[in-house]
């Protein structure tokens, strides 16, 4: 019976480590993933989304291959971009407000979502292409973002810095209104219709948040 336990204690002491070391791995492709979906980003939004994968693998530091191992067709690679932006602005709604106050929280995080309906829209041509791919992806926005809008929301209603009947999907929709012309801003000289879609959307509270929003 000993010689049995004693059996059972070595493999589990072998295993241990074998255990760690497939987590770091784990850990590294995940942080290699994320690397490369960030440049990818990056190279579509100076090059389109025609961009030659070698560009964004060399960029990524990674080898063509292992693009296409992850993303087998460009629109895979593109849908994992604009999932992987969904969830940073959503991930970012509880992190203001654990560093702001309601109103300062709600304000900022609409200024993020302006950045991601800016990388939204050059991803335009592709999202556009009837592609499954990108099918369940309004059906993913919904389910992340507006939740995480609606946390906000009610905070600052709860506060009195926001009426109560200001609704979340209002919200996105003026922001994205505002974004409208974010590809041309990138084309024009600034000025008057050339700002950034952060610089809108911090306008737009700016100009009519006290008067729209507040009690």
């Amino acid at each position: 019976m000993s010689a049995v336990k004693g059996k059972s204690k070595k493999q589990d002491e072998g295993t241990k480590p074998r255990e760690s070391t497939d987590r770091r791995v784990r850990a590294d492709a995940r942080r290699n993933i994320d690397t490369l979906l960030q440049t990818a980003l990056a190279v579509f939004a100076t090059s389109g989304v025609d961009a030659p994968v070698r560009e964004i693998a060399e960029q990524a530091g990674v080898g063509v291959g292992t693009v296409y191992r992850h993303f087998p067709q460009r629109a895979d690679l593109i849908a994992a971009v604009l999932r992987r932006e969904i969830d940073a602005c959503a991930d970012a709604a509880p992190a203001l407000a654990a560093e702001h106050k309601s109103g300062e929280a709600l304000a900022r995080w609409m200024q993020r979502y302006a950045a991601f309906i800016g990388a939204k829209r050059g991803l335009a041509k592709a999202l556009h292409s009837g592609d499954p791919a990108f099918d369940n992806l309004p059906g993913y926005f919904d389910q992340r973002l507006r939740p995480a809008l609606r946390t906000l929301l009610e905070t600052a209603v709860a506060a009195g810095e926001v009426r109560a009947d200001v609704d979340a999907d209002d919200l996105l929709g003026a922001v994205a209104s505002l974004c409208m012309s974010a590809q041309s801003c990138r084309t024009r000289p600034r000025g008057a219709h050339g700002r950034s879609p952060r610089r809108r959307a911090a306008l737009w509270h700016e100009a009519i948040g006290e008067h729209a929003f507040l009690t």
